[in-house]
C-alpha cells in the first residue's frame, strides 16, 4: 500500500484555479451547475456513510474544480464585469464615477447603459446599493457601532450613511438592527 500514496499529488484539475491571483467569478450560468453538483456531493453523504465515502467527496470536488476551471478558461469578462469586481473587492474606499469609468474602459454614459441593462441600476447606484446590502449584514450579525459600520462600508459619515440606509430601507439602521435580530430569535 505504500505505494498507492504517490509523494507527489498527480490531479491536475482545477489547480490552475489556485495558481492566479484572481478569483474565479461564478456566474449566473454555473451557479445552477455547481448548486447540483454540491446537491449530489450531500445528498451522496447523506445516504451511503460505508468505506468509499471519501473516494465519491474526491471524485464530485474534481468535477466541481473541473466545471470552474472550464468556466474560468472560457468565461469573457466584460467592461460591466470588471467594474463589478472592482466594486466588490473596493466597496470600504472612497469610489468615484471617475474611477468605475477608468476601470472598465468606458466613458461614463456607456458604463451606465450597460450597468442600467444588466444590473437595473447607474453604477455608482450599484455601489451604494451592495454597501447598504454589507452594512444591513453587519448591522444583524455584529455588534459594530454606526460610525464603525459607515466607514467600513465606505461612507465618509455615519449620519449620510444613516441617511441614505433610512430611505432605501424605509427603517433606520438601529430599528432595522432590532426587528431583524428580534425575527431571527423568533424563528430558532
Amino acid at each position: 500500500t505504500k505505494d498507492y500514496f504517490p509523494a507527489q499529488p498527480r490531479i491536475q484539475t482545477g489547480l490552475s484555479l489556485f495558481q492566479n491571483n484572481e478569483v474565479p467569478r461564478v456566474t449566473e450560468k454555473a451557479y445552477p451547475l455547481l448548486l447540483e453538483w454540491f446537491f449530489i456531493l450531500g445528498m451522496e453523504v447523506k445516504a451511503q456513510s460505508d468505506a468509499l465515502w471519501v473516494c465519491r467527496i474526491k471524485k464530485y470536488l474534481i468535477q466541481i474544480l473541473g466545471l470552474l476551471e472550464e468556466l474560468n478558461r472560457t468565461s469573457e469578462h466584460s467592461p460591466v464585469d470588471v467594474v463589478l469586481d472592482y466594486i466588490h473587492t473596493n466597496y470600504p474606499q472612497k469610489i468615484s464615477l471617475e474611477d468605475l469609468t477608468k476601470c472598465g474602459h468606458l466613458n461614463r454614459v456607456t458604463l451606465n447603459k450597460k450597468f442600467k441593462e444588466r444590473c437595473g441600476n447607474t453604477a455608482i447606484g450599484y455601489l451604494l446599493s451592495h454597501r447598504l446590502k454589507v452594512a444591513g449584514d453587519l448591522l444583524v450579525h455584529t455588534d459594530m457601532s454606526l460610525n464603525e459600520i459607515a466607514r467600513a462600508t465606505g461612507f465618509e459619515y455615519d449620519t449620510y450613511f444613516i441617511k441614505q440606509f433610512t430611505a432605501k430601507k424605509g427603517m433606520s439602521p438601529t430599528t432595522y438592527r432590532t426587528a431583524s435580530r428580534k425575527l431571527a430569535s423568533v424563528s430558532i
